[in-house]
């Protein structure tokens, strides 16, 4: 048996979460980016050790994205593109998360709203990185070579190259207008038939059972 619910966050409730971002920004300020990735690495560990929904096991997914574009030596996020990722991370080093993580079920809600809101932000960046994968991985296979194996190499960076000039291009044609849309980037990845979280290989951590 399965119940289906659907809320609405208004324009008040997303100025909550909002200024909550901007507070944890604020916090996050003297930390280096290895420990704001660590932080939000810390919570995906924190969330395999109970039951997750599945409406909360698809956004912290798209967590262990984030994690993986900021760690991925051949994807080499830099600049403003990482500080954009960065910032979306840093609400998960704040210790005093709007619903405790330890409360059963809805402890990661809060997390899973944050994350939501992260992926609309930076659904360019997620699809790129998306793509980046997928080629990665198609190559991979073609040239006999373990895709986890690979790391900096010169025929991926061309590719790297184009899909982050797509990717700015995206984000400049939006400039003005929130991006709110969904689309491919919003990667939750769930079949018609069940749980369902195939995707190309990146180093990510999240180990599902």
């Amino acid at each position: 048996m399965t119940i289906s619910l659907n809320f609405e966050l208004n324009d008040r409730d997303l100025e909550h979460f909002h200024a909550e971002m901007e507070a944890a920004k604020k916090a996050a300020a003297g930390k280096s980016p290895e420990e704001i990735v660590d932080c939000a690495a810390r919570l995906l560990v924190d969330a395999q050790k109970g039951t997750i929904p599945d409406f909360i096991m698809q956004r912290l997914l798209r967590l262990d994205d984030l994690i993986a574009m900021a760690r991925d030596e051949a994807w080499a996020l830099a600049g403003e593109d990482r500080d954009r990722v960065l910032g979306a991370l840093a609400y998960f080093c704040n210790p005093d998360d709007v619903i405790p993580d330890h409360v059963q079920v809805l402890g990661f809600l809060d997390d899973a709203i944050m994350i939501e809101l992260s992926v609309r932000e930076l659904a360019h960046e997620l699809e790129a990185y998306d793509d980046f994968c997928d080629y990665r991985e198609a190559q991979a296979k073609r040239r006999g070579l373990e895709a986890e194996k690979i790391g900096r190499a010169d025929w991926l960076d061309s590719r790297r190259e184009e899909l982050v000039e797509r990717m700015h291009t995206r984000r400049r044609r939006e400039a003005g207008g929130p991006g709110m849309g969904y689309g491919r980037s919003s990667g939750y990845g769930m079949s018609a038939g069940g749980r369902s979280y195939a995707r190309t290989w990146r180093p990510g951590m999240f180990k599902f059972r």
